[in-house]
């Protein structure tokens, strides 16, 4: 591959290629996107970039999830309820109960019988009183940059998709969460399907956007329901929008050479 620095109609002066359109060329213009040097949407549109964001942790300080709930139901309520869920959480550390299995009772405590009209005005309101509080700058310029770039971008969390849509919306991503189910408009403290997390990550992104593999997938992510779709990344970053000293090793590179379908 022949190179030469030129002023390219790419952008601002960059190492630009003039032989004919070669596998090295597109893995350097790769390279040049990802590192920010190149805004080439027709290339991005080529290759199909699919950009994957966990929310819980990666673009926010904290999980989300719990703080909505006290919010949403005020400090009284909320503690006479948490307590109910003092023995399963024991169970879970204790590892008789699986952390699915904990979620379901936590959802099931918290929202059986709730109007859902009426959590997503709640979670409107969380969104708009805590937003500063709660996202990252970074991931916030990262999510950004990515929109900017025209590639498709999602937020995929284990989170209940009614409590991050006004996230989403504010973001202007897309959105794939833990769906909660819902009878004439009432909740019925169950989920449908599984709990987003791990392996149903995955499932979850190619039951929409079909098989990965025919995108350059991008992920963030920061805990081990993260570690399937990081592995299935071309483009991993763990803990990314962290402060170093939290950016504890993963088991990435490991992983990648695994395969997680059996």
């Amino acid at each position: 591959m022949q190179c030469k620095t030129a002023r390219s109609s790419w952008s601002n002066p960059i190492l630009t290629c003039f032989e004919s359109p070669s596998s090295d060329d597109k893995i350097w213009k790769i390279y040049l996107i990802q590192k920010g040097l190149l805004v080439d949407n027709s290339f991005r549109a080529e290759i199909k970039v699919l950009s994957v964001f966990d929310f819980d942790g990666t673009l926010t300080r904290h999980d989300s999830f719990i703080p909505f709930l006290r919010f949403a139901f005020g400090n009284s309520v909320f503690t006479r309820r948490l307590v109910k869920l003092a023995l399963p959480t024991l169970r879970c550390l204790s590892r008789k109960l699986t952390r699915d299995e904990l979620k379901e009772i936590l959802i099931s405590t918290f929202l059986t019988g709730i109007e859902e009209k009426w959590v997503k005005e709640k979670a409107e309101a969380y969104c708009n009183l805590y937003w500063g509080r709660l996202m990252r700058a970074s991931g916030l310029l990262a999510v950004a940059t990515e929109v900017s770039n025209n590639v498709e971008v999602t937020l995929c969390s284990a989170s209940p998709r009614l409590v991050l849509a006004p996230f989403a919306e504010r973001l202007g991503i897309k959105l794939i969460g833990t769906e909660l189910e819902s009878v004439n408009g009432i909740l019925t403290g169950r989920i449908t399907g599984h709990n987003c997390r791990c392996i149903q990550k995955i499932n979850r992104l190619e039951s929409i956007y079909g098989p990965l593999d025919q995108y350059h997938l991008r992920a963030w992510g920061d805990t081990r329901g993260d570690y399937e779709l990081l592995a299935a990344a071309k483009d991993a970053h763990w803990r990314h929008f962290h402060p170093r000293w939290d950016r504890k090793k993963a088991f990435i590179h490991r992983l990648k050479k695994e395969s997680f379908r059996v």
